[in-house]
Formats: C-alpha cells, structure tokens, sequence
C-alpha cells in the first residue's frame, strides 16, 4: 500500500492559506519533499522502460534518457 498523496492532495494541502505561520512551512516542505521523491522514483522508472513501452506512452529511447537524467529538485 502506498501512502503518497496524489497531487490533487498535495494542491489542497499547499493552498491552505489559514494555517499557523510554523504549520504552513511545514505543509510546504511537505509538499516539496513528495514532489522530489516522486520525480525522483519516476525518473528511475523510466530508465528501465523497454522500447515498446515509451512508444505507448509517446516518447522515444533519447527524450526517456533526457528526462531520467534531470535532478530530482528539476522540474
């Protein structure tokens, strides 16, 4: 079972503008962190894939390589 948020999550939890100054900063460090670990889990991901399926999900063997090479802090 995964216990990441989902984006739309991430978002609500990232517009909350009530929250006590200390409690916002945490939010948005939250925030920041999950966003790099799954950048980063992804890029990983997308370095084993096989031919066949970046063709599926429309990007080719050098755009996958570019994109599994960015830093995780890189959008």
């Amino acid at each position: 079972m995964s216990h990441a948020l989902h984006s739309a999550d991430l978002n609500v939890l990232n517009a909350q503008t009530k929250l006590p100054l200390v409690a916002g900063l945490a939010v948005k460090l939250a925030v920041r962190v999950t966003t790099w670990e799954t950048r980063r889990k992804t890029r990983r991901s997308l370095k084993e894939l096989e031919p066949h399926t970046l063709h599926d999900i429309g990007l080719d063997r050098l755009s996958a390589q570019a994109e599994a090479t960015k830093p995780f802090w890189q959008d």
